[in-house]
């Protein structure tokens, strides 16, 4: 019998999980090249917008141009969202507005004036879809690594599609499937299904990810008979912040360590005890030395630095015996 894994197995002291320089600057610039391909069909839509609208001779023509009346109106400031409450009066006062105090004095260069107030407005639209895109990079690097370590050990395994909520069985093609994936299930002696971004229904809050004793069409949200309203069925529980900016890192932890306290206080009430861990990429010294405390006084099951491959894989592997 194999003896089982533990934290042992990639930490040898808190320095283990700091993160490195070399690390951060290139999660920074994943992030970066991110955020430019993101950003890419905006642009693309500016210059297509600069083309039709270069056919107007004046500002107050652009009126007349219908094909491109959405993409004036966000030039405007309305957002496509804001747009679902005005009326027709509304946008074409927004339009006037836009023409006379904007375009009209800016001459000869109203289309230029035209496409940079566009953007202005996607970027904010831009803005707000980017809040959380560290956090969705690390949970992608995450699942790739859980499905890589699967696939090496020849282990097959069923992912929850996040919008149609089925199961699909693993393929010789798994490319970009983490891009849509809600939740992952694969066979040790019995059936275990992770799950992402789940609320607890006992203790009402999110947990990133939660791993249970149970085949996968047992995992049913909508209904109070699914497994993750039974707390035996709970196996562990971890946080995952893919934060790579250290100026952040210390409260991504202590957001990490409350919510595990509370799933800790809340399985402990009903005298249970699964196992908890935390997954971070940006990880300082401090935090460090307090989670490595956790970590040899049981607290904490496992932990890991997600900018290391050796650790990633190793609390992958970890998982998947358990």
């Amino acid at each position: 019998m194999t003896e089982r894994m533990s934290y042992k197995d990639h930490l040898t002291s808190s320095d283990s999980l700091v993160t490195p320089y070399e690390e951060t600057r290139a999660g920074f610039i994943a992030l970066a090249l991110e955020k430019n391909r993101k950003a890419t069909p905006f642009v693309e839509e500016a210059k297509a917008l600069k083309v039709l609208a270069s056919k107007a001779p004046n500002p107050q023509s652009l009126l007349k141009i219908t094909e491109i009346r959405a993409s004036i109106l966000t030039a405007a400031g309305v957002s496509d969202k804001a747009t679902n409450h005005l009326s027709d009066n509304d946008k074409n006062e927004a339009i006037r507005g836009l023409i006379e105090n904007f375009l009209e004095p800016s001459g000869k260069d109203f289309v230029d004036e035209l496409v940079y107030r566009f953007l202005l407005t996607r970027g904010d639209s831009l803005g707000g879809s980017l809040r959380n895109l560290a956090g969705s990079l690390g949970e992608r690097k995450f699942t790739r690594a859980l499905i890589s370590t699967m696939s090496v050990q020849d282990k097959m395994y069923k992912w929850l599609h996040s919008k149609s909520r089925k199961w699909i069985n693993c393929s010789a093609d798994d490319s970009n499937i983490e891009l849509h994936l809600k939740g992952l299930n694969w066979q040790t002696s019995k059936n275990r299904t992770l799950i992402y971004n789940l609320t607890i229904p006992f203790i009402k809050k999110n947990v990133d990810l939660c791993l249970f004793d149970c085949a996968p069409d047992e995992i049913i949200f909508s209904n109070k008979k699914s497994c993750h309203y039974s707390l035996e069925k709970y196996i562990a529980l971890g946080e995952l912040k893919g934060g790579i900016d250290p100026a952040g890192a210390d409260e991504h932890w202590k957001t990490a360590n409350s919510a595990l306290g509370r799933i800790r206080a809340g399985f402990r009430k009903k005298k249970l005890k699964p196992m908890t861990f935390f997954v971070g990429a940006a990880i300082e010294k401090a935090m460090a030395q307090e989670i490595f405390k956790q970590l040899r006084s049981s607290v904490l099951s496992n932990a890991a630095n997600l900018t290391s491959d050796e650790q990633l894989i190793s609390i992958c592997k970890w998982l998947l015996q358990l």
